[in-house]
């Protein structure tokens, strides 16, 4: 997918301003036209521009005057000077003040092209930079629907035919049923998936920078602010931007959001730029967004513009029949994280799996897995590992009967973690001598790291 830029020419020469504008605009790319160094500033006082072509010579002031106001007003604006033969030297000298480049005239409508391409490719490097950065702080999870559920495989039908396009998507499910997965999987069926997929996290951030971080803000817009800094908006420009649990956004924020929305343009904070952006939004949600639009919780008119597609996730409890595939899946996967060898689970342990209502969904029995390889002590988890674990599960085998034996070796497992692995007051506890205490340590096979 191409994504289209906002371009300002500076140039006194009409047929120069006139060619850019048709060759670029030919190109997709959104043209404005400045006569004078002193308009395009003034034009850069409302608007914020991908790239500047800003000419050398001009009679109201040059190019090496309007440049260092650029750069005051934006360091980080990329500008390239359109210079003719014989000011070469007065180009470098621009390009020390901080322009990227030049380009020499007359110049073909090629030449053109490959140097407004090589120039916000520079400028796409810098914000896709901070989508690394923030990518390598969070795992990124696998893209992988792991389900055989007639209602998943409805849910799969939908996401392939709504990938693709390019509509608003709202996902509704309750907490842990694997919204951010599916706004991940649209993503990567979309043309925008060459472009960054940036997740907004509306539960944890905080209210008062919340509009900072979707906007983002100018150096000296509020107290720390040092340095100017790209938002999600941004940060996002050609791909999707996700809001995960959006009904946490105050009423405020959702205003602002909207505007964006509807306009696909924001503004800093502290700045009155407007800057356009061309973005995917998608949205997940654990409430019923449409009654929380009805109490007035939430804008109705902002749930409008983001429930154009709704998908809805069903519970875990709804789809057992995925338990076993997710658990198996999840075996494989933090067994090889922890580097230990289990390859299986028993019947009766994936019985009691599967008999679990799991109010947490897919999130809870993923981490209850991970704990279940942390914990197992064989090639194999079995519900003795489920119990040991210490899992809400317990609850759902109390009602299997348990032999005498692994009784014993629970209670002494139990009594040894409230005392540290303090064997001689665990034996106190007990009621028996510290060598019996050994003997049944080692006849149970109880693990040093408890005992």
């Amino acid at each position: 997918m191409k994504t289209s830029c906002n371009i300002l020419v500076v140039d006194d020469d009409a047929f120069m301003r006139d060619a850019c504008h048709q060759t670029l605009n030919r190109h997709g790319h959104s043209v404005t036209l400045a006569k004078s160094g002193g308009e395009g500033l003034e034009l850069l006082k409302r608007w914020s521009f991908d790239l500047i072509l800003l000419d050398l010579k001009m009679p109201d002031r040059d190019g090496l005057t309007v440049l260092p106001k650029i750069k005051e007003r934006d360091p980080e604006a990329i500008v390239v000077i359109i210079t003719g033969y014989g000011t070469i030297k007065t180009a470098v000298q621009a390009i020390k003040l901080g322009a990227l480049d030049f380009i020499a005239k007359p110049f073909t409508p090629d030449e053109l092209l490959i140097l407004v391409r090589r120039a916000l490719k520079n400028r796409q490097l810098t914000i896709e930079n901070l989508y690394l950065k923030q990518s390598l702080k969070q795992d990124t999870p696998s893209t992988d629907i792991i389900s055989c559920s007639d209602t998943m495989a409805k849910v799969k039908d939908m996401i392939a035919m709504v990938g693709p396009t390019d509509s608003t998507v709202l996902i509704q499910g309750e907490s842990g049923t694997g919204k951010g997965l599916v706004a991940r999987k649209i993503h990567e069926k979309s043309q925008r998936r060459e472009h960054p997929f940036i997740s907004v996290d509306c539960g944890s951030l905080v209210k008062t920078l919340f509009e900072s971080e979707l906007f983002g803000h100018v150096k000296g817009a509020f107290t720390g602010a040092d340095t100017t800094q790209h938002g999600k908006f941004e940060m996002a420009h050609g791909g999707t931007l996700f809001f995960d649990e959006i009904s946490n956004i105050n009423l405020e924020i959702q205003a602002k959001l909207l505007k964006a929305v509807e306009e696909k343009c924001i503004s800093k904070v502290g700045d009155h730029k407007v800057i356009k952006v061309d973005v995917r939004i998608i949205s997940a949600t654990n409430r019923n967004l449409q009654k929380t639009a009805a109490e007035g919780l939430f804008r109705e008119d902002l749930f409008f513009r983001l429930n154009v597609v709704s998908i809805h996730l069903p519970p875990l409890r709804e789809r057992k029949e995925d338990i076993p595939l997710l658990t198996n899946h999840f075996l494989d996967r933090f067994s090889r994280k922890q580097g230990k060898p289990i390859d299986g689970i028993s019947s009766n342990a994936m019985k009691a799996l599967t008999e679990y209502s799991w109010p947490g969904n897919v999130r809870e029995l993923e981490n209850t897995m991970e704990r279940l390889v942390v914990f197992a002590r064989g090639n194999a988890i079995t519900t003795q590992d489920l119990v040991y674990s210490n899992t809400v599960l317990s609850n759902v085998l109390a009602r299997e009967p348990i032999r005498l034996e692994e009784m014993e070796r629970l209670h002494i497992m139990k009594v040894l973690r409230r005392t540290d692995g303090n064997k001689s007051r665990a034996a106190q506890l007990l009621g028996i001598d510290r060598k019996t205490l050994r003997t049944k340590i080692k006849k149970y096979q109880i693990s040093e790291a408890v005992a």
